[in-house]
């Protein structure tokens, strides 16, 4: 079989496994995220990869975070925002697609993590519940990468997607290439990633080249409920 007709026998696959989640009884945490108002991002937008990294241990935690949850579940408007961006990769490269590490993140699975960190260096990077949480926990966040649409496998980087250190910040990219630390092409890859993220309304973040508000964090406390 030619290389082109794998692909798309992989794609096929990939969509068939798609519709069959779609049919799947939602687990408890996806029930209660659905009955606040939140909305599966594949609902929208089936052509999206979803492989959430805290349903695995292996993440900086290094511990499972979501013991039944596998849906990326976003408020009505980021998942709008989320779906436009899509629409704006496969514009530019049809041949690419987003690919989501976390969305909305209930504000139980936040006090886990916090728990986690609390009292290491880690701790910076993790928003106490207690202050409100951060914007995961509004469904206004979300972790996301570019990857191969046809396959899943994601794009050089330069970082995993949850490295907590410089590497992965936005602000000293050029400086990261110069010193061979990521490559040019992680570079060009990060900023396709912005530029079709904020084509559809979101902002970096400038420690985390993965992770993407759709509002301020004021704005979210002011106006919106966090996710329980």
């Amino acid at each position: 079989m030619k290389n082109e007709e794998w692909k798309k026998l992989i794609a096929s696959l990939a969509m068939l496994l798609v519709w069959a989640g779609c049919f799947a009884q939602p687990s408890a945490t996806a029930k209660r995220m659905a009955e606040q108002g939140l909305v599966d991002i594949l609902s929208l937008d089936s052509t999206i990869h979803v492989s959430l990294m805290y349903s695995r241990a292996d993440n900086f935690t290094g511990k499972v975070l979501y013991t039944d949850l596998r849906e990326a579940y976003l408020h009505p408007k980021a998942a709008a925002a989320l779906a436009k961006a899509q629409q704006a990769l496969r514009k530019r490269r049809p041949e690419l697609s987003l690919k989501v590490y976390d969305a909305t993140r209930p504000m139980s699975v936040q006090q886990k993590m916090w728990n986690t960190v609390v009292g290491t260096k880690q701790q910076n990077y993790v928003s106490n519940p207690r202050n409100g949480g951060g914007m995961h926990n509004y469904g206004l966040a979300v972790d996301i990468t570019l990857c191969e649409a046809a396959t899943g496998d994601t794009l050089d980087m330069g970082t995993k997607v949850d490295f907590l250190g410089s590497y992965a910040h936005i602000d000293n990219e050029a400086a990261l290439v110069s010193r061979h630390i990521i490559s040019k092409k992680a570079k060009q890859n990060r900023e396709l990633l912005r530029e079709v993220m904020s084509e559809a309304g979101f902002k970096p973040l400038r420690t985390e080249w993965w992770h993407f508000n759709l509002v301020s964090r004021a704005e979210a406390k002011a106006h919106y409920k966090a996710v329980r």
